[in-house]
């Protein structure tokens, strides 16, 4: 490709960004002051995270708060589709050309293009780079064999509920927690990508085949597409639910235990779905047992599942778990798992940092049904006992106190006023 070409097509995608700068209003995103810490250091900044969730706008956001002359690309272009190794170097000169000389340099889905990550290590030496990915096998695989030790990753979301409120409340004012309310019960019926607030529910679908068909089948070359969409679509439908490899195989009619397993490593990998295990102190068990789904973005539960009512329960779950994963990213050793034990009493989440467990939450719509009521104390007090752990959290969706049961103490928390409360894990 030559360098013209090139220069044409960078010096458009560069306005286009600018001009959504100028007439859209641009929402901070809560993890710039984390980013900005590790670009001080000459290590390449990952930025990671599903399809469509905001990862460029993040990333000339932190560019322009590092005051940084800044240059990017977006390799996820069809003009650039079939662009080489060869050309990664008219690249670099096309920057130079239209932009003089170039502090940092933002490679947007660079990983289509054969050998980027040494064109990434080259520029790492004398410049700030950024990379964002919408496949977490650029840590593990490219990235992380050409980089070892050479670049931090900041795994980005779509918007959490902190980030959409359209302003800071006061939750000690009536006029305020009723708007917030209000606020939350659209944020739960819709979607948190960023494109749902103009386009919406027909880009969130949009999005899930681009993922489907870019991240999945196409990247890693699936040749049985009928099957893999109906497996998707499965899971996606059965969101906070567990669930077994062998029964995905009989629903899907997908005879290879190992290419079930290996189709859904592929859309978490694609960051579309979040598989929990169960949590045991035996790593075999935790191995064998079921494991449950979530998926990136409640407005794929909202708009893509085949159920006809909407369970209000399992979407608040949905949302706490997208959360939980959004708090702990950056943490190492910390882990999110949920319980059951041999009785089926469950607990939805259970939060462990290094060997510790540090907090069990269990997530319930309605507390009032006497009987939930019972269910829910009682599997949260049992996991308390095995799992020796004493901070016990039940989100709900209305309903805050404190209580003493079993003799373990247990605080009930809306799911909205935790959402605006981060927390330590």
């Amino acid at each position: 490709m030559e360098t013209e070409e090139l220069k044409r097509i960078v010096a458009d995608q560069k306005s286009e960004l600018e001009e959504k700068f100028r007439k859209e209003k641009i929402i901070q995103r809560e993890k710039l002051g984390t980013a900005k810490k590790f670009l001080k250091y000459p290590n390449i900044l990952a930025v990671l995270g599903v399809r469509r969730c905001g990862k460029s706008i993040f990333s000339v956001l932190l560019a322009k708060e590092m005051g940084k002359n800044f240059a990017c690309v977006n390799f996820d272009d069809e003009r650039l589709v079939g662009i080489t190794a060869g050309d990664l170097n008219k690249v670099l000169q096309a920057f130079y050309e239209l932009y003089g000389e170039v502090d940092l340099i933002v490679l947007d889905e660079p990983q289509n293009v054969e050998k980027w990550e040494l064109f990434a290590n080259r520029l790492r030496r004398t410049k700030k780079v950024i990379i964002t990915g919408s496949n977490s096998q650029l840590l593990s695989g490219e990235l992380a064999t050409a980089l070892t030790g050479r670049h931090v990753d900041v795994f980005m979301f779509p918007f959490s509920f902190r980030e959409i409120l359209s302003f800071k409340p006061d939750i000690h004012l009536t006029t305020d927690i009723a708007k917030v309310k209000r606020e939350f019960e659209r944020y739960l019926r819709g979607s948190s990508f960023p494109e749902f607030l103009k386009f919406g529910p027909r880009i969130v679908m949009s999005i899930y085949e681009d993922i489907v068909n870019k991240d999945c089948i196409r990247r890693h070359g699936i040749r049985n597409e009928r099957s893999f969409r109906e497996l998707a679509r499965y899971l996606i439908s059965n969101f906070s639910s567990e669930f077994t490899y062998s029964k995905l195989s009989r629903i899907t009619g997908i005879r290879d235990v190992h290419t079930v397993k290996n189709y859904v490593e592929y859309l978490e990998q694609a960051f579309l779905i979040r598989v929990l295990e169960r949590f045991s102190f035996k790593l075999k068990q935790q191995i064998i047992a079921p494991k449950k789904v979530y998926v990136a973005d409640h407005g794929f539960a909202n708009f893509m599942s085949f159920r006809l009512t909407r369970d209000t329960g399992r979407l608040l779950e949905n949302i706490v778990c997208t959360e939980l994963f959004n708090r702990i990213s950056e943490k190492h050793g910390a882990g999110i798992y949920y319980y059951k034990d041999s009785r089926g009493r469950e607990v939805d989440f259970v939060l462990k940092q290094g060997r510790k467990v540090k907090q069990l939450i269990q997530v319930c719509h309605d507390i009032s049904d006497p009987d939930v009521r019972d269910r829910e104390l009682k599997s949260l007090v049992q996991g308390s006992e095995e799992l020796k752990c004493r901070n016990l959290l039940i989100l709900t969706y209305d309903h805050e106190s404190e209580e003493k049961v079993g003799g373990k103490r247990i605080k009930f928390l809306p799911v909205w006023k935790w959402l605006l409360q981060p927390v330590e894990i």
